[in-house]
């Protein structure tokens, strides 16, 4: 069975896109499994070029096909941002629980319906020499509530609401999660990409 390593070593996402891309004929490995591989600097301007620079490196180290998400939160109230920073904007190496409290803090007095955000999700694909062989990508509205609500998930979850359901990502179950979030939009068309291979 052909191997496919997914590019991160971020617990939270790696089992999240495992359960997406179950039933696929392929062994989904992550770079979890390859603890000997030096972290991936993320220093490109755009989540194309973060996702395939990730895929590309895991795939060369590795030999084999490898796949990498860039995502971020956006939020139209601080002009898209922190976008393709999410992870990164509160500092390197900070915990979720600051990337949250730092957005909370740069959201003080936006009222709620002036808390608009979007989750974007861009996957890219690339063969055991690297090469691009394709990328897509879904997204996901909503808005920035006030506080924390539900320990589902991981990153944003708990501060991302979905107002069809008065529920943050943190507060829906991951069955739900799973059909409509931005990274299970990309990875159905990445299926769709795999699928033509």
């Amino acid at each position: 069975m052909e191997e496919l390593v997914v590019a991160s070593r971020n617990k939270g996402k790696v089992k999240e896109i495992k359960a997406l891309l179950v039933n696929l004929p392929f062994k989904v490995t992550s770079l979890l499994d390859y603890p000997h591989i030096p972290e991936i600097i993320e220093d490109g301007k755009t989540y194309r070029a973060n996702a395939f620079k990730k895929a590309r490196e895991a795939a060369l180290a590795t030999g084999k096909m490898a796949m990498s998400d860039d995502s971020g939160i956006e939020v139209k109230a601080l002009g898209n941002a922190p976008g393709i920073y999410s992870a990164r904007f509160a500092g390197e190496g900070a915990s979720e629980k600051a990337r949250n409290k730092k957005l909370f803090a740069m959201l003080k007095g936006v009222p709620m319906h002036k808390r608009q955000a979007r989750y974007r999700c861009v996957v890219a694909l690339v063969n055991a020499k690297g090469q691009e062989l394709g990328i897509v990508e879904g997204t996901c509205s909503g808005f920035v509530t006030t506080r924390d609500m539900g320990k589902n998930g991981f990153g944003f979850d708990p501060l991302f609401l979905l107002k069809r359901y008065n529920k943050t990502f943190g507060q829906l179950p991951l069955t739900l999660k799973s059909k409509i979030s931005h990274r299970a939009r990309a990875l159905k068309k990445f299926r769709l990409l795999l699928d033509r291979l």
